[in-house]
């Protein structure tokens, strides 16, 4: 159809009008005939999307309504609900942001107040950048040779020699596009055809919502919250076999350390999971984004990788492994840079090739692959930024590690709550119990009861606090998700609000 013409004269000021009026009618006319006029015309897929919390725009509103000028009980809202240390009150790291800073504004490199090793490493990442500048388009769809050359490198150093090659190494905009792209391949069939993904319960708070975005059936498999949210292979197979008829299992995904259990996988474990995706053929989809950040005591990173290539060939050649880190992780903590990564394993390149043309012509962005380069190849010993970068990274560590088991004794201590101690990772996953009449009255307002009992808190406090039902709970198991990684004065003004509403709440509904 032809749109229609809007057209004035000027000899003619009344026809004009007229002409206008009539045009206008008619524009709309044709507006309304080729719009989506119902939802019968909105992709199924789109339709089954599950529908994410208000939390995070009621935050917003407050935030807003404070900005304005309207008196509330408090002077801020604080948002710890997300992995996000920076907004938290955590400081950048100085080396990073100095060496972007460069990257950006070239003419920084004849700054001398800045250390040599930071201009040096802006010039040899500019360097890796078309005409010198990080405003061009990355050399190639994968991401710039030299920055998947130092990735290869860390995770071959991490795995104690485990040999990592820069082309099983897939760019993207942060780890959840790149798990994206990788469930886009991924994803076929309907009904029992349907592709399945066990998917842990409790699980990071983004996956239900991505699964849905790419038509995969969610597949689920309970922690157990009584051994510290741990991995159960009884469990895994009722998943597997009970899934089996309604769609076909073809991955499951793992998340480790736990997002948002805190949860830290041993060898033991890790080498059950692996055996039983062996056996179920099943393609391992590891989430080692807070790898970085393990404190429980007698706890140790393990990566999936180094576990499989230490369990023979049998294994190591045969099972097929997808493993995904990103500038998120708790010490970089450069969430909004959007700047992950993707490992394929045992994979046929005739498969894996297609993940790099899903991508297409929009190569990834320049400037997180830079920050990338910059975690795993941070200053070393002899460099004139080391000591302050160690200083820095310790004293993350360190918070993290006080924060989380502070927070642990002190949700412990409140009536009606119970926390599982945290191993690693940036989250504590509180359960509630909550009085009757609370989820009785959430029952009405067609809402679960733990994000009802997160609204109360935003609106009575300004703490907004991530509710469990976005990490998969179901039925009465109700939890809160906090993350401790954030500076201490904030984070004891967190509980302290917390606190206030939470027996409040008890003195007005009594358990």
């Amino acid at each position: 159809m032809n749109q229609p013409r809007v057209r004035k004269t000027a000899k003619n000021p009344a026809a004009s009008s007229v002409y206008f009026q009539v045009s206008q009618r008619t524009l709309i006319s044709w507006l309304e005939q080729t719009k989506m006029s119902s939802l019968q015309e909105v992709n199924p897929v789109v339709l089954g999307i599950r529908t994410p919390t208000s939390l995070q725009s009621l935050a917003a509103l407050i935030t807003e309504q404070i900005s304005q000028g309207v008196n509330k009980p408090f002077k801020r809202v604080i948002d710890v609900s997300s992995g996000d240390p920076h907004r938290a009150g955590m400081r950048p790291i100085s080396f990073v942001r100095q060496v972007l800073a460069v990257c950006l504004y070239p003419e920084l490199l004849k700054e001398e107040s800045l250390h040599l090793d930071v201009r040096q490493r802006a010039q040899r990442l500019l360097d890796t950048c078309n005409g010198g500048s990080v405003g061009s388009y990355s050399v190639a769809a994968c991401g710039i040779p030299q920055v998947l050359k130092a990735v290869a490198e860390f995770i071959t150093r991490r795995d104690g020699g485990v040999c990592s090659r820069s082309e099983d190494i897939i760019f993207s905009s942060g780890s959840q596009m790149t798990l994206t792209l990788f469930f886009h391949l991924l994803a076929s069939g309907e009904g029992e055809a349907q592709t399945g993904v066990l998917t842990p319960m409790p699980c990071p708070h983004t996956l239900p919502i991505l699964l849905d975005v790419t038509g995969i059936a969610l597949v689920p498999y309970r922690l157990v919250e009584e051994r510290g949210w741990a991995v159960d292979l009884d469990e895994l197979h009722r998943a597997v076999t009970t899934a089996r008829g309604r769609c076909q299992p073809r991955a499951i995904y793992i998340s480790n350390p736990g997002n948002p259990t805190g949860h830290v996988q041993d060898r033991e474990t890790i080498e059950k999971v692996i055996r039983f995706a062996a056996t179920e053929h099943l393609i391992l989809l590891v989430e080692e984004v807070y790898q970085d950040s393990v404190y429980g005591q007698d706890k140790e990173f393990m990566s999936y990788k180094k576990v499989l290539f230490e369990m023979g060939k049998t294994y190591s050649e045969t099972v097929e492994l997808v493993s995904f880190h990103s500038i998120s992780t708790a010490c970089l903590g450069e969430c909004g840079l959007r700047g992950g990564y993707m490992e394929v394993v045992n994979m046929d390149p005739a498969v894996k090739k297609y993940l790099s043309n899903m991508q297409g012509s929009s190569s990834p962005p320049v400037l997180p692959q830079l920050a990338l380069e910059l975690m795993v190849n941070p200053p070393t010993s002899g460099d004139s930024s080391y000591n302050t970068y160690m200083e820095e990274i310790l004293h993350i560590k360190d918070t993290l590690s006080q924060n989380a088991q502070q927070a642990c004794e002190f949700l412990n201590g409140l009536p009606g709550m119970s926390c599982q101690p945290a191993m690693g990772g940036v989250f504590l996953y509180p359960r509630l119990h909550l009085p009757p009449p609370v989820i009785k009255e959430a029952k009405m307002l067609g809402v679960e009861a733990d994000v009802l009992y997160c609204q109360k808190l935003l609106e009575e406090e300004g703490v907004c606090l991530g509710a469990g039902c976005e990490n998969g709970q179901e039925g009465t198991n109700f939890h809160i998700r906090l993350c401790v990684l954030a500076a201490p004065v904030t984070l004891e003004e967190v509980l302290a609000r917390l606190r206030s509403f939470h027996l409040r709440l008890l003195d007005t509904f009594p358990l």
